[in-house]
Formats: C-alpha cells, structure tokens, sequence
C-alpha cells in the first residue's frame, strides 16, 4: 500500500493544505475506489504565489549563473535519493506501470542536471567576430516569471524539464500540476522547496480555472504548456493579448507507416509498444496503423497476439506491463470516442472487470481524425508508397511519425516526406531521437520547439551588444 500525501502547495517558501474543491474525486485507477476529493489552491494563495514570483524576478535574474548552476546541481542531488518515491507516487496516480515511471525518473534529476552544465558551458552567452575584429556579444536574459503547466500521464518528468529550464535561464516559476495526479510533481516541490531560496519556485494546484487565472495575469512572462488542443488554444489566446511568449505542446494523432518490405513481428512490436506506451496516455502514441493493403490481415492479427501476450495488472506490481487509464472520466472518453469512430472495434486481450481497464482496441473500417488519447488506433490500408505517404499526412496535428521497413534506406526516404516534428525509423521508444536535438511540432500539434536547448532559450530575450564605430550618413547641410 502506498502512503498519499495530503493536497499541499508552496508559496513564498510556505506550505499550506489545498482548500479549494475542485468538484471531482480522485481514483485508485487499478480498483475505481475513490482516494480522496481533488482539491486546489484557494485565489489568496494564487495571488500570493504571483506576488512572490514578480518580487522575487529582479534577485532571482542577478544571481550569477554559476551559483544557479550550483543550486540546479544540488537539486538533482537530492531529487536522486527520491526518485524511487516519485516514480512509485506517479505510477499510482497514473496507472502507469512502474515498469514504465522508473525509467522516466532519470529525466527528473537528469533534467537539473543537464540544465546546470548547460550553464557551466555558456549557453547563455555567445559571442561573433565582425570582419573589422570587434566583438559582438549576444547575452540571453530571462523574461521574467514563468509558469509552467503540465499534464497527468508523465507529470513529475515533465515539471523537471520545464521548472529546471526555467530557473537555470534566470526565471523564477510557477509550476502549476495536474490536478489528475499531483503527487509525484508535489514531491518534486517538496525537494526544489529544501534546496532554492524562498519565493524562486511556487507550486500550485488546481484545475483550469487556475491555470486560466495564472495565464491571464500580467506579472507572468513566459508560458509553457504541454496538454490538450483545447487547453493550449486558451492559452495561447490569453497570451496573444499580451503579446507574451507561449510555448504549447499539444496533441498527436500519429502514423506509424509500416513498409510493403517489413517485418511482421517488427511491425507488430513497433505498433504494440506504440499503443500502449503509458497504457496509450501520451502525446506521441499510435493514433493510425498504416500498412499494406494486401497485408492487412496478417498485420492486424500479429499486433492482436503481440497485444494479448502483454501482462496486464496494477500498476505498481513490476511485471504489469499494461496497466488501467488514469481516471473512470477519461476512461468513459475514450469509450465515447470508439463508439463514435464509425470503425470496427477489435480490442485486443481480456482485462480486469474491476478498474478503469480498457482492452488495447484497433479499429478497422475507418480513418481517425482527431487524438483519442487511449490506447486505440485505426488501420488505415494503402495500395501505393506515395499514398501511404498521403495518409500520413492526411491530419491537421503533426506531432510524430514513425516509419517500419527492412530496407532501412527507403524507409528513411519515406521518412523524410512525412510532415510532423520528429519521424523515428524502425523504433518505438518513449525517448527522443537525441538528447539536442529539437522537439518540434506542426499544425495543431503545438507552437513553438521544446528541446535540451530549446526549452532553456525559451525562457530567455535576447540581448547584442556591441561597439559599430560608424555612423549613417544623413546629408550634409548647404
């Protein structure tokens, strides 16, 4: 049995029991029992958390980046000796095998880690030679209060990202966590809490009248938001009126384009670990199986085997592979959206009657316009490469994209057509491609680009100077 913790947030260095009852219950997602009301910060606390952001943004941008390096560095120290708690914590509240989460806890240190030797290496600072010698330097300055709102299926990683950017580019933040599952970002706080100095980070809870009430005041600099289409739409609204910078990512429905030369059981391994992944919970999930025409039914019935085989179970039992969705509400979702797909639903295994269990579905007969976010695709066939290519493209997101052949050249090739951020080739991880390299999106998949660089630099302005030792020339004067 695992121990949870009570609904708690940090403001200008206080903690304080959450007040404000967000009108839902959370869940065990292994058994559908109630756990416990969710609840929020209460509004004196918001504005609070605001005041001590802004008052603590001029203090915060002077500190010099080596002591920030310092301070990220000891955070991750201590974040190492509570992953096992963090991850455990996630899986509970997710549903998520901890199979899974404990992978997923190396970004939590790692991302404070990885953000003090960004600064140790200069990343903040840059300078060019002119052609007459001078020197011109390009200075990244923090924008100022950043709020940082994250979802519930990998919440404490993707805090870590964000907060640890955040802070390293000189920007004190607000991290505002799901209120699905708050608990393992919570003790993330807890940690940041015993390390930074008092009123750099606040940690806030609620649902979206909290993060709509953060948004939209003026004190917050930069936002980053990683959720649903209709969230980020609202954010990226509030922020336009400001012209504040915003960085969203969003939903994918994405494609996973199995080759006429592909192997079966490569195939099927790739769509099976791509459907379920986080149990199916996740922005880069399989949302459309791609495959030969003439090799639809064996494709289909090798990722049914591939399906049924996987052990399913509560989530923090170690040989659960596939575990329940996070919550009854999104599990009805999802249901909804199968029923309304106008496709054929094979679902894949037997599950527990108990629990929000939902049996990993492929749909036939139909195509998927937008993300369910569940561990559900459709098998959409082609007769030619060009229109498999076609279809891939064939959606208004453009998140990510996945490509299996056993001729690894023309598969690339095929790759290199499909219009989303990043395209994997014969792989199916939950990771990047590579550590630097960007995390973009396209359509309304999202705006602007994450990433190791990325995400730091976003919270940053940029400032050159320089001496020109010239002047224009306006005329002279009769």
């Amino acid at each position: 049995m695992i121990d949870i913790p009570a609904h708690r947030d940090l403001v200008d260095g206080t903690w304080a029991d959450c007040t404000e009852d967000l009108d839902f219950d959370l869940e065990d997602p292994a058994t559908g029992e109630v756990t416990g009301r969710a609840l929020g910060t209460a509004p004196g606390r918001i504005e609070a958390a605001l005041d001590a952001a802004d008052g603590n943004a001029a203090r915060w941008a002077a500190t010099p980046p080596e002591r920030r390096a310092e301070l990220l560095d000891s955070a991750a120290e201590a974040l190492d000796k509570r992953i096992a708690e963090i991850v455990a914590l996630e899986s509970f509240a997710t549903g998520v095998p901890i199979r899974q989460t404990t992978p997923l806890g190396t970004i939590v240190s790692g991302s404070f880690r990885l953000a003090a030797a960004q600064l140790r290496e200069g990343w903040l600072h840059s300078t060019r030679d002119r052609e007459d010698g001078r020197a011109v330097e390009v200075h990244r300055l923090p924008l100022g209060p950043a709020l940082c709102l994250v979802p519930w299926n990998a919440p404490a990683p993707m805090a870590a990202h964000k907060v640890a950017s955040a802070l390293a580019a000189g920007c004190p933040v607000l991290l505002k966590v799901s209120e699905y599952a708050p608990y393992g970002s919570q003790l993330l706080a807890q940690v940041l809490h015993e390390v930074l100095p008092p009123g750099v980070f606040q940690c806030l809870q609620g649902g979206p009248r909290t993060g709509g009430r953060l948004v939209e005041d003026p004190r917050v600099r930069a936002v980053s938001f990683t959720g649903g289409l209709a969230g980020g739409r609202s954010v990226a609204a509030a922020c336009a009126a400001g012209l504040r910078p915003v960085q969203l990512e969003l939903g994918g429905n994405n494609p996973l384009v199995v080759m006429p030369d592909a192997d079966t059981g490569t195939a099927a391994r790739a769509a099976t670990d791509l459907l379920t992944t986080l149990n199916g919970q996740w922005c880069r999930a399989l949302g459309r199986l791609i495959v030969p025409r003439e090799r639809l039914d064996e494709i289909v019935e090798a990722v049914g085997e591939h399906l049924r085989a996987l052990r399913v179970g509560p989530p923090l039992e170690e040989t659960t592979d596939y575990g329940p969705l996070i919550h009854s509400v999104h599990l009805r979702r999802v249901n909804e959206a199968i029923a309304a797909s106008g496709g054929l639903a094979l679902p894949c295994g037997t599950v527990p009657e108990v629990g929000n269990f939902l049996a990993p579905t492929l749909l036939t007969g139909t195509d998927l316009t937008d993300e369910i976010f569940g561990p559900v695709a459709a098998v959409v066939p082609y007769d030619t490469v060009d229109e498999a290519v076609a279809l891939a493209n064939a959606t208004p997101y453009g998140l990510e994209g996945y490509v299996v052949g056993t001729d690894e050249e023309r598969s690339l090739a095929v790759a290199r057509r499909v219009r989303a951020g990043e395209v994997k080739v014969n792989g199916s991880s939950v990771m990047s491609l590579d550590l630097f390299t960007p995390r973009p999106a396209w359509g309304l998949s999202g705006l602007g680009e994450e990433g190791t660089r990325e995400t730091l630099q976003f919270f940053t302005n940029a400032r050159v100077v320089g001496v020109e030792g010239g002047f224009a020339l306006h005329g002279r004067r009769p």
